[in-house]
């Protein structure tokens, strides 16, 4: 069983599952299809990946066209804070940010639909991370936007961060191509 929180952005939703907690340790149901389909969410997921980062890596923001993919991210070792950001220009929410914090401790999960860019930064020591894609990934379709576009104006919770070159000389949203998802 899970839960499912709305947020700011349509389609974009915190999801938390049951979690059975004792003096061993615990347990829970990352996925569940029937829970998800239940739930409104996609229960089709073709690629699982795992990320391992440093305390001030900032990777994002991330997205794929014309390839969508949608998301299912979470914390498996310590602590991020999760982004995702509408990038279609045909949305009445473009350009709107949605950010929380996802760790180990509390198991929350966020589902980051395809038409959006996603980025995360590292809180803790270390943190894993996996997510779950509802398309493959596609070289030739990966793309970024800027994660300090000030146009976007996410207020990360970290200062000069590390960045990979390609987040370093992401385009801007202003110069993004016209983006609209297919349905």
């Amino acid at each position: 069983m899970i839960t499912v929180t709305e947020t700011t952005l349509p389609d974009v939703v915190v999801i938390e599952p049951r979690v059975f907690d004792d003096e061993r340790g615990f347990f829970l149901e990352s996925f569940n299809a029937q829970d998800f389909a239940k739930a409104g969410l996609p229960s089709h997921f073709v690629q699982d990946n795992h990320s391992r980062s440093t305390q001030g890596v900032l990777r994002g923001l991330h997205y794929q066209y014309p390839a969508w993919q949608g998301k299912l991210v979470r914390a498996l070792v310590g602590e991020i804070f999760d982004v995702a950001v509408d990038i279609r220009r045909d949305s009445p929410h473009f350009g709107q940010w949605f950010g929380l914090i996802l760790s180990a401790q509390n198991h929350k999960q966020l589902y980051v639909p395809p038409g959006f860019a996603h980025g995360f930064c590292v809180l803790s020591e270390v943190s894993e991370m996996a997510y779950k894609c509802t398309a493959l990934y596609e070289s030739s379709d990966d793309a970024a936007v800027l994660w300090s576009d000030p146009d976007i104006g996410i207020d990360w919770p970290i200062a000069n961060p590390i960045l990979s070159n390609k987040d370093n000389a992401a385009p801007c949203l202003a110069q993004l191509p016209d983006l609209v998802t297919r349905t």
